[in-house]
């Protein structure tokens, strides 16, 4: 069963794991929105925006706070993002790239060769 696209919110933690869990792709992609740095805001008068490959983040919470880079992969079914140069190592020596939360990043830049997000990004 699919929640409806009416759904507002509920105070229960299951109800809003499954709303996530089975949300659909356009929602999903609002989802993967982070806030934008000052600047930015400034520039585009916008608070927040959805992430995209080749975005420019800054981390603002967790192990790896303050470091900066570029997104590789923006993984819509899991809700992490990816960043260049954020590794942990296994225990047999593989470094492996750590999953993140969109909510604790920043972007920093943004990726405009895109003409339709360019557009979107001027719309407000």
């Amino acid at each position: 069963m699919k929640i409806s696209q009416s759904y507002k919110s509920s105070v229960q933690a299951r109800k809003q794991r499954k709303y996530r869990f089975e949300a659909a792709s356009h929602s999903r992609h609002k989802m993967m929105s982070a806030n934008l740095s000052k600047e930015l805001r400034k520039k585009y008068s916008r608070r927040s925006f959805p992430l995209r490959k080749d975005d420019t983040v800054k981390i603002m919470s967790g192990n790896f706070k303050g470091k900066t880079g570029k997104i590789l992969i923006v993984n819509m079914e899991k809700l992490k993002i990816y960043i260049e140069g954020i590794q942990r190592s296994k225990r047999d020596g593989t470094k492996v790239n750590v999953p993140l939360d969109p909510s604790n990043v920043q972007i920093t830049s943004l990726e405009l060769e895109d003409k339709k997000r360019a557009k979107a990004l001027e719309k407000k």
